[in-house]
């Protein structure tokens, strides 16, 4: 199947829709993604045009996606691009939508906390994360003989 997919960097420009449809969870929210150049004239970045697309979201990535989303979050969203014209009143309409496959918090621009949802934890207690600072300690020699006690001067 021939696909548009994109990967579109913005952002979140309306707070997440979200709803519960027969079909599963749906969510969507607009998108803002502007172009950003380099003025030689004035030695400043400068604003280009910016494009809007509305994002759709299913199943388990709208959920997520309606409570981990607010209004201007950085974010980078993948997915199909489908672009539509209709009319209505008698004027021509087009829109561009991303059918979003993924869509994550832009690390580039802030931080994220990530937490795993739907699933029951594990009975072994976490394991803590191991130091990728430090070394590993080098493992022990093991203990092949008992050392003997000295023997008793008469």
């Amino acid at each position: 199947m021939n696909e548009t997919m994109i990967c579109a960097v913005g952002n979140v420009a309306t707070q997440p829709v979200f709803r519960e449809l027969a079909s599963g969870p749906s969510a969507r929210f607009r998108l803002a993604v502007t172009a950003r150049y380099w003025d030689r004239d004035k030695s400043v970045w400068t604003d280009g045009h910016t494009n809007f697309f509305t994002v759709w979201a299913n199943r388990q990535l709208a959920t997520n996606a309606s409570s981990s989303l607010a209004v201007g979050d950085p974010v980078v969203v993948q997915g199909r691009l489908k672009v539509r014209t209709d009319v209505r009143e008698g004027q021509s309409w087009t829109s561009a939508d991303i059918d979003a496959v993924a869509i994550g918090h832009d690390l580039a621009r802030g931080t994220a906390a990530f937490r795993r949802v739907g699933r029951a934890e594990a009975a072994a207690p976490p394991q803590p994360e191991p130091n990728w600072e430090a070394p590993a300690p080098e493992p022990a020699a093991p203990a092949t003989a008992q050392r003997p006690e000295p023997a008793a001067v008469a």
